[in-house]
């Protein structure tokens, strides 16, 4: 809902000023603060919903922007730096600045901007959050003329967790994956990535974004979620490292180590024996592109200005049994969660609240805001 004050300005003398009585001024001024608050109040929707407009066509960047705006909170990751602990005789800015990207301090919560629209058919979300590092190329080979080496990162990302309407008990991240965890269940430190429902129950939908193994393909990998573990949506692994020694090639320990080697290069050809310039760049992993039900949700994602920008695209209603269904007719929305990788597989923030995405009638689009 929004408020709309009117009021009418006019010109005030000097003579006017000097009658208004001295003791009306703070009454003034704090009638003024009690009106700001009121109209604040009044613009913004309830803290942890989202709310999807409808529109005829898919959204467009203007859309995006006067989208309604709905700010998620995660907490208990890591951001990416050098070393975990360092020594703060060697680097006594970085690890007295909890600010900093590289500092040793606990990380400061991560705020990640959520909009959502939806079409007669699918439905849209756009996740905007800040990260210093652009981490989209994962244990990636650089061939420096006589022998690969890995840069031995791991990947930016980020999952959904969405609770069928049919499950009616509390949900969040913390209470579905880590109510035993200390780094999510708790105030502070670090969280790790157990990927498993603590209870048996019913599934959970998951949507993972990984910048450079999902990225590069322009999809989010469509799973669900039990207590036994991940599964896709159609089963079989997409992803498999691109290693001389994990295809059985070497006997060699130590995959990507100094020993290990790329089998393709990055037009997926086989390497041999052949020229190559120094500089040369091969994958750290193999990728699929996804079919079925596993290739239902489309990303297309950008990094600028020290900022992620990622755009979902996923049916409203795909069949699969195991996805959520998005209808407006569903009034009081369906449960998600957020959690946020930097550089890592498992360390990672997480929502800590519900979140509720609402796909408002097509009539509320026409009035522009929830009421």
């Amino acid at each position: 809902m929004i408020c709309k004050i009117s009021s009418t300005v006019k010109e005030t003398s000097e003579q006017d000023l000097r009658r208004f009585p001295r003791f009306l001024i703070p009454l003034t001024l704090l009638g003024i603060a009690v009106l700001m608050l009121i109209v604040v109040g009044c613009r913004d929707p309830e803290g942890n919903r989202l709310y999807a407009l409808h529109l005829a066509k898919a959204p467009t960047a203007a859309d995006w922007e006067r989208a309604l705006p709905h700010p998620i909170i995660v907490r208990g990751g890591r951001v990416h730096k050098i070393d975990v602990f360092p020594d703060i005789d060697k680097d006594t800015v970085h690890t007295s600045t909890p600010s900093c990207h590289h500092g040793g301090a606990i990380p400061r919560p991560l705020t990640v901007d959520v909009r959502a629209f939806y079409t007669d058919s699918d439905l849209y979300l756009r996740l905007r959050w800040r990260d210093l590092t652009r981490d989209d190329a994962m244990q990636q080979w650089r061939f420096d003329g006589s022998r690969w080496t890995s840069n031995g990162l791991k990947e930016d990302g980020f999952g959904l967790m969405w609770q069928p309407p049919t499950d009616q008990r509390p949900f969040s991240c913390t209470l579905a994956c880590h109510i035993e965890d200390f780094g999510v269940a708790g105030a502070t430190f670090h969280a790790t990535n157990k990927m498993k429902l603590e209870k048996a129950g019913p599934w959970l939908d998951l949507w993972n974004w990984k910048a450079d193994r999902t990225g590069r393909l322009g999809f989010a990998d469509d799973r669900w979620l039990d207590q036994k573990g991940m599964h896709g949506d159609l089963p079989g692994d997409l992803m498999r490292p691109n290693s001389r020694l994990a295809s059985g090639q070497t006997e060699t320990v130590g995959l990507f180590g100094d020993k290990d080697a790329p089998v393709y290069d990055g037009q997926g050809r086989i390497i041999g024996k052949e020229f190559r310039p120094a500089g040369s760049l091969a994958p750290g992993w193999m990728v699929e592109r996804p079919i079925g039900h596993r290739a239902d949700v489309r990303a297309t994602a950008f990094w600028k200005n020290d900022h992620w920008t990622v755009i979902l695209r996923r049916p409203l209603v795909t069949g699969d049994p195991h996805d959520v269904e998005f209808s407006p007719a569903l009034t009081d929305g369906i449960a998600f969660g957020l959690s946020v990788m930097d550089n890592t597989l498992d360390e990672h923030y997480a929502s800590r609240g519900s979140e509720w995405l609402i796909l408002l009638p097509p009539s509320a689009a026409e009035a522009g805001n929830p009421e």
